[in-house]
């Protein structure tokens, strides 16, 4: 058996409902209308909700907030001062991969 070659770029959209409608029987419409509802839950638990959304096995995402910073002098290593301006309070996503992803990916299994 020959070994499938590993992709050069990443699936586009069409390509990921038509792969995952192969693999479970769905229509191309139904996988669209999952992915649609998942991303509106994201959205959801985001913006309105906890600011924590957690894909069981695979991943979470969080929503930090960083808070302002005040402007300083900082001294660098031949003695001069220099300036660090402020910087505003701002909000950042970070997303974590989990340990089913991880074992997927890295296929470390413990």
């Amino acid at each position: 058996m020959a070994k499938t070659q590993a992709a050069k770029k990443p699936p586009s959209k069409n390509e990921l409902l038509a792969n995952i409608a192969a693999a479970t029987g769905l229509t191309k419409k139904d996988i669209a209308a999952v992915l649609n509802a998942l991303q509106e839950e994201i959205r959801k638990s985001l913006t309105r909700g906890p600011g924590v959304f957690v894909l069981p096995g695979l991943l979470k995402i969080e929503k930090k907030k960083i808070p302002p910073r005040p402007a300083r002098k900082n001294v660098m290593v031949f003695g001069q001062l220099r300036d660090i301006p402020a910087r505003p309070a701002s909000t950042k996503i970070q997303v974590k991969a989990l340990k089913g992803l991880k074992e997927m990916v890295l296929g470390q299994k413990k």
